[in-house]
Protein backbone atom coordinates (compact mmCIF):
# COMPACT_ATOMS: atom_id res chain seq x y z
CA UNK A 1 0.00 0.00 0.00
CA UNK A 2 2.57 2.49 1.07
CA UNK A 3 4.63 2.48 -2.26
CA UNK A 4 1.27 2.71 -4.23
CA UNK A 5 0.74 5.68 -2.53
CA UNK A 6 4.44 7.05 -3.22
CA UNK A 7 4.52 5.96 -6.68
CA UNK A 8 1.36 8.08 -7.29
CA UNK A 9 3.54 10.57 -5.39
CA UNK A 10 5.99 10.73 -7.27
CA UNK A 11 4.14 10.42 -10.28
CA UNK A 12 2.01 13.91 -9.91
CA UNK A 13 5.09 15.60 -9.01
CA UNK A 14 7.14 14.19 -12.28
CA UNK A 15 4.14 15.35 -14.26
CA UNK A 16 3.87 18.45 -12.31
CA UNK A 17 7.04 19.58 -13.42
CA UNK A 18 6.84 18.24 -17.13
CA UNK A 19 3.57 20.13 -17.20
CA UNK A 20 5.10 23.99 -15.98
CA UNK A 21 8.18 23.32 -18.22
CA UNK A 22 5.35 23.16 -21.13
CA UNK A 23 3.52 26.16 -20.12
CA UNK A 24 6.83 28.08 -19.82
CA UNK A 25 8.99 27.19 -22.67
CA UNK A 26 6.61 27.64 -25.64
CA UNK A 27 5.71 30.93 -24.45
CA UNK A 28 8.90 32.33 -23.99
CA UNK A 29 10.24 30.70 -27.71
CA UNK A 30 7.68 32.65 -29.05
CA UNK A 31 8.24 35.72 -27.62
CA UNK A 32 12.41 35.29 -28.22
CA UNK A 33 11.41 34.59 -31.72
CA UNK A 34 9.45 37.76 -32.10
CA UNK A 35 11.46 39.77 -30.51
CA UNK A 36 14.42 38.40 -32.79
CA UNK A 37 12.57 38.69 -35.92
CA UNK A 38 12.89 42.10 -36.86
CA UNK A 39 9.63 42.22 -37.52
CA UNK A 40 8.85 43.58 -33.92
CA UNK A 41 5.91 46.01 -34.12
CA UNK A 42 5.69 49.29 -31.64
CA UNK A 43 2.07 48.35 -31.15
CA UNK A 44 2.69 47.01 -27.12
CA UNK A 45 3.60 49.78 -24.67
CA UNK A 46 7.32 50.14 -23.95
CA UNK A 47 7.94 49.56 -20.23
CA UNK A 48 10.13 52.43 -18.58
CA UNK A 49 13.55 52.12 -17.61
CA UNK A 50 12.45 52.02 -13.87
CA UNK A 51 9.44 49.61 -14.16
CA UNK A 52 12.00 47.32 -16.37
CA UNK A 53 14.82 47.35 -13.42
CA UNK A 54 12.02 46.75 -11.22
CA UNK A 55 10.34 43.76 -12.91
CA UNK A 56 14.00 41.68 -13.52
CA UNK A 57 15.08 42.58 -9.84
CA UNK A 58 11.42 40.61 -8.94
CA UNK A 59 12.30 37.81 -10.87
CA UNK A 60 15.28 37.65 -9.33
CA UNK A 61 14.04 37.86 -6.32
CA UNK A 62 11.33 35.05 -6.67
CA UNK A 63 14.50 33.02 -7.80
CA UNK A 64 16.66 33.10 -5.30
CA UNK A 65 13.98 32.33 -3.20
CA UNK A 66 12.18 29.35 -4.71
CA UNK A 67 15.89 28.09 -3.69
CA UNK A 68 16.10 29.24 -0.26
CA UNK A 69 12.29 27.76 0.54
CA UNK A 70 12.72 24.54 -1.34
CA UNK A 71 15.65 24.00 0.68
CA UNK A 72 14.32 24.95 3.81
CA UNK A 73 11.31 22.32 3.74
CA UNK A 74 14.18 19.73 2.25
CA UNK A 75 15.78 20.16 5.56
CA UNK A 76 12.46 19.83 7.69
CA UNK A 77 12.63 16.03 6.34
CA UNK A 78 15.48 15.16 7.92
CA UNK A 79 13.38 14.77 11.06
CA UNK A 80 10.49 12.58 9.51
CA UNK A 81 10.36 9.21 10.39
CA UNK A 82 8.90 7.13 7.73
CA UNK A 83 9.87 7.58 3.76
CA UNK A 84 6.07 8.23 3.08
CA UNK A 85 5.88 11.58 5.14
CA UNK A 86 9.91 12.41 3.04
CA UNK A 87 8.51 11.96 -0.05
CA UNK A 88 4.91 14.20 0.59
CA UNK A 89 6.98 16.72 1.96
CA UNK A 90 9.26 16.61 -0.94
CA UNK A 91 6.43 16.51 -3.29
CA UNK A 92 5.27 19.46 -1.53
CA UNK A 93 8.33 21.39 -1.47
CA UNK A 94 8.58 20.91 -5.31
CA UNK A 95 5.40 21.73 -6.22
CA UNK A 96 6.11 25.37 -4.30
CA UNK A 97 9.13 25.77 -6.61
CA UNK A 98 7.78 25.19 -9.47
CA UNK A 99 4.65 27.21 -9.15
CA UNK A 100 7.86 30.30 -8.32
CA UNK A 101 9.47 29.22 -11.30
CA UNK A 102 6.59 29.37 -13.35
CA UNK A 103 6.00 32.86 -11.79
CA UNK A 104 9.62 33.83 -13.06
CA UNK A 105 9.30 32.45 -16.49
CA UNK A 106 5.92 34.89 -16.87
CA UNK A 107 8.04 37.57 -15.48
CA UNK A 108 10.53 36.75 -18.05
CA UNK A 109 8.29 36.56 -20.40
CA UNK A 110 6.61 39.75 -20.07
CA UNK A 111 9.81 41.32 -19.47
CA UNK A 112 11.07 40.62 -23.05
CA UNK A 113 7.90 41.23 -24.72
CA UNK A 114 7.35 44.62 -23.14
CA UNK A 115 11.17 45.97 -23.16
CA UNK A 116 13.93 43.81 -25.36
CA UNK A 117 16.14 43.78 -22.90
CA UNK A 118 18.33 40.44 -22.44
CA UNK A 119 18.60 40.48 -18.76
CA UNK A 120 15.02 38.54 -18.75
CA UNK A 121 17.19 36.20 -21.64
CA UNK A 122 19.45 36.13 -18.80
CA UNK A 123 16.67 35.48 -15.97
CA UNK A 124 14.96 32.44 -18.64
CA UNK A 125 18.25 30.74 -18.55
CA UNK A 126 18.72 30.63 -15.07
CA UNK A 127 15.28 29.72 -14.65
CA UNK A 128 15.51 26.56 -17.05
CA UNK A 129 18.99 25.50 -15.09
CA UNK A 130 16.44 25.43 -11.72
CA UNK A 131 13.60 23.84 -13.94
CA UNK A 132 16.58 21.31 -15.07
CA UNK A 133 18.10 21.10 -11.45
CA UNK A 134 14.50 20.71 -9.79
CA UNK A 135 13.20 17.96 -11.94
CA UNK A 136 12.16 14.75 -9.41
CA UNK A 137 14.40 11.20 -9.80
CA UNK A 138 15.30 8.57 -7.50
CA UNK A 139 18.82 10.29 -7.26
CA UNK A 140 17.65 13.47 -6.20
CA UNK A 141 15.15 12.77 -3.88
CA UNK A 142 17.96 10.20 -1.83
CA UNK A 143 20.71 12.88 -2.24
CA UNK A 144 18.81 16.25 -0.80
CA UNK A 145 17.08 13.92 1.65
CA UNK A 146 20.05 12.02 2.84
CA UNK A 147 17.95 8.59 2.63
CA UNK A 148 19.01 5.17 3.29
CA UNK A 149 20.38 2.73 0.91
CA UNK A 150 16.77 0.71 0.81
CA UNK A 151 14.82 3.81 0.51
CA UNK A 152 17.14 4.46 -2.44
CA UNK A 153 15.75 1.33 -3.79
CA UNK A 154 11.92 2.01 -2.93
CA UNK A 155 12.47 4.98 -5.16
CA UNK A 156 13.80 3.62 -8.11
CA UNK A 157 11.35 0.81 -8.20
CA UNK A 158 8.31 3.64 -7.84
CA UNK A 159 10.01 5.90 -10.53
CA UNK A 160 9.47 2.94 -13.04
CA UNK A 161 6.38 2.59 -15.47
CA UNK A 162 4.10 0.42 -13.72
Amino acid sequence: MEKEELRTIYHRTERLTVVVLLLALPAFGMVYLYQQSGSFSNTLPILPDWAQYLLLVGGFFVLAAQYLLFHQKIKLTFQLPSLLEKARLYASATRQRFMLLLVVSIISTAGLLWSGSPGFVFLFTLTLVFFSLGKPSPDRMVRLMKLKKEDREVLTEISRPS
